[in-house]
């Protein structure tokens, strides 16, 4: 028989309930009655010895009494936590009566709580939200270690005590989440809960709170192999003979349920009916971000709540708040940056999930190592987040890290002060009465317009380096695809790898290919494109403030754009015109110097004079055509006032007027060519002339 052991713990019924909890999730974990008492305090109606705290908790028999329903003369007993000193089978030297308790039963819980906040746990409890108003402290310690799962457990610590909540209250739940984090939130979310799971694996029908223990070891149980018939047939039966307090829960639900844009195929069609069998059986499903789940799998669930990135604030001990950049590295990783600044993190991490931001500090501690750094020679601040931008932009192949500068673009004033205005709100840059307004400053997006060649992708680029910021440069004809629904998941999959690589940049050339006004034809093609605009809108107004992320799109047809993406709360319009006469002068300078062409001042102007209504590609041509003839060609040719003339006039012969069987650009240049001088040879024939 097992022992019983008989506790009160301080603090009223909330206390009550916490113990009662708490015991579950403990004993879950295979955790002893110390652990337990150094979570919750609490005193016991009879002596406790050191044995007794050592035992696991799933060898006694708890009962759990509320203070205020004792007798006023009840002896109560302090158990032995405070140190290693007492001697075994010690208890307390003295009992204390309800009485005398009662009155300062806060300070004991708050005493006790310092106590066993000084020793470690065998794992992080489920961390509740803060009070409304609580501030969030970026000068707390940092924790000695951070697991994955640790580091889940303090992200999500607000999100799994909410879909606990939801389960509590007898509401199915499904999760949306990257996979790399579902085998760490399903345990920690069914403890919570208090409730008994039934875990689907696929080698046997046991589904015990072994499952739960063993969860980070377990493959993916429900996956789209060929026995999934099995599975199926098996998750009926379980559905079946599941009894009261019981949560089904499904890791994997997105593979069971595969193909949900293309329609339904068998075995979701099978998952359907399975699902809906049983309306009243209490279900917690995960599925992937990128993963499509058919609607109607979906909707068996009551609550659907979605997981991304992380916040920029987490709870910590005793109700407070802590930033994430101090909870989620550790003190030695911590040291290995000089003048780390914890509050300063979030915004190079915010789009990753909790798993991936410790393999980006992991790999940022490498490094500064692999530099000859250590808690001892600590690294510049600036090498963690270079290191954290390499990694996310090596975990994604499309984003990269730009190299082009304003200063790389010449002219354009107007546009740059817009442009920069937008960076310096976004960075943090203006004090502002109220912090709340800056997310209602800052524009989602800039819409580029204007003829082709003006540098539209360029100011792009820019503006990402500007915002220290990784970059991906989208082909709007690249996003669609034949099949039906696929253009919308593209565009998820894209605005996801954004978020996850935030700060970041995406920018949409060609905007108009995918951004078009929706029409009310039955088409196909008419109903693909007010699918993609109605994607783009969702994806816009689903921003998070606190994820660094801007949108850019590029055009040279304005009248073609959605009038539903032209709102100032979604896109700024910026208009990227020609260059006017000081432009062309600043572009001509930045190409002169990009190909090594000697230029007097004199000539830059001459040729800004002469290139009226060129574009800035127009005049990068000019420099480019000239590099090749001054270092290609045999004899050189030298770039002249005459040669000048010649490039120029040769980039405003309309290529769509060339009749075929007409030489290259270079060709008609050679043949135009003068002499720099009458002594100066002629130019080679067209067919020598260098590509």
């Amino acid at each position: 028989m097992r022992p019983r052991v008989d506790l009160c713990p301080l603090g009223g019924v909330r206390a009550v309930q916490n113990l009662r909890d708490q015991s579950l999730v403990l004993m879950g974990d295979g955790d002893d009655l110390r652990s337990l008492l150094e979570r919750v305090p609490a005193l016991s109606l009879a002596p406790l010895d050191s044995a007794t705290l050592a035992t696991a908790l799933a060898e006694l028999r708890l009962e759990v009494h509320d203070i205020d329903e004792l007798d006023a003369d009840t002896p109560l007993y302090r158990p032995p936590l405070a140190g290693a000193t007492q001697a075994p089978g010690a208890g307390l030297a003295r009992a204390e009566s309800v009485a005398a308790i009662r009155p300062v039963q806060v300070a004991s819980a708050t005493e006790d709580a310092a106590v066993a906040s000084a020793r470690p746990a065998a794992a992080p409890p489920v961390l509740r939200a803060a009070a409304p108003g609580a501030a969030a402290r970026a000068d707390g310690p940092h924790p000695d270690t951070v697991s994955e799962d640790d580091a889940v457990a303090v992200a999500y610590g607000d999100a799994i005590e909410e879909i606990a909540s939801y389960l509590r209250a007898g509401l199915s739940v499904l999760v949306l989440c990257d996979k790399l984090v579902v085998r760490h939130l399903w345990p920690r979310i069914v403890r919570a809960a208090v409730r008994e799971p039934l875990h689907l694996d696929p080698s046997s029908a046991q589904t015990t709170a072994t499952a739960m223990s063993s969860a980070s070891e377990l493959g993916p149980e429900l996956s789209p192999a060929s026995n999934r018939p099995a599975q199926l047939d098996r998750l009926r039966d379980m559905l079946a003979s599941m009894k009261r307090g019981q949560v089904m829960v499904l890791p994997h639900l997105d593979l069971l349920g595969a193909g949900g844009e293309r329609g339904l195929s068998n075995e979701a069609r099978t998952l359907a009916r399975v699902l809906y069998e049983w309306p009243d059986r209490l279900l917690l499903g995960f599925a992937d971000h990128s993963l499509p789940l058919a609607p109607v799998i979906a909707e068996r669930f009551a609550i659907r709540p979605e997981l991304r990135g992380v916040p920029r604030e987490v709870p910590a001990a005793e109700g407070a708040r802590q930033v994430l950049g101090r909870a989620m590295l550790t003190a030695e990783e911590a040291a290995h940056f000089a003048d780390y600044d914890a509050g300063a993190l979030f915004k190079n991490v915010a789009g990753l999930n909790p798993v991936r931001l410790r393999h980006a500090v992991a790999y940022a501690v490498h490094q500064a190592r692999a530099r000859g750094h250590d808690s001892e020679r600590p690294a510049p601040s600036k090498l963690l987040i270079d290191a954290i931008r390499a990694f996310k932009i090596q975990t994604s192949s499309s984003f990269e890290i730009p190299e082009v500068r304003m200063d790389d673009i010449g002219g354009y004033s107007e546009v740059k002060r817009t442009l920069g205005r937008a960076i310096d709100l976004i960075g943090g840059a203006w004090q502002l009465p109220d912090e709340a307004l800056r997310s209602a400053l800052i524009p989602r997006g800039f819409l580029l317009h204007g003829p082709p060649g003006t540098g539209k992708t360029l100011f792009a680029k820019a503006v990402a380096h500007r915002l220290d910021a990784a970059i991906r440069v989208v082909s709007g004809p690249e996003v669609t695809d034949m099949f039906v629904g696929e253009s919308e998941r593209n565009l998820r999959e894209i605005f996801a790898e954004a978020r996850r690589n935030a700060p970041s940049v995406l920018v949409f050339d060609e905007f108009d290919a995918i951004a078009a006004s929706r029409s009310g034809r039955a088409d196909g093609g008419s109903r693909a494109g007010n699918a993609m605009v109605a994607q783009i809108l969702t994806e816009m107004d689903g921003f998070r403030p606190d994820v660094p992320m801007l949108i850019i799109g590029t055009t040279n047809r304005l009248e073609l754009i959605d009038e539903a993406l032209l709102r100032p709360s979604r896109f700024q319009a910026i208009s990227v015109g020609l260059p006017d006469l000081d432009a062309r002068r600043q572009i001509a300078a930045i190409h002169a110097a990009r190909f090594h062409i000697q230029v007097a001042p004199e000539q830059l102007q001459h040729l800004a004079a002469i290139s009226t209504g060129m574009n800035g590609d127009q005049l990068s041509a000019v420099f480019r055509d000239a590099c090749l003839g001054l270092h290609c060609q045999r004899p050189p040719i030298a770039f002249d006032n005459a040669r000048m003339k010649a490039l120029v006039d040769a980039l405003r012969v309309d290529p769509r007027r060339r009749r075929d069987g007409v030489h290259s650009k270079l060709d008609i240049l050679a043949s135009k060519e003068v002499p720099t001088s009458p002594d100066a040879p002629s130019p080679p024939p067209p067919a020598d002339a260098a590509e």
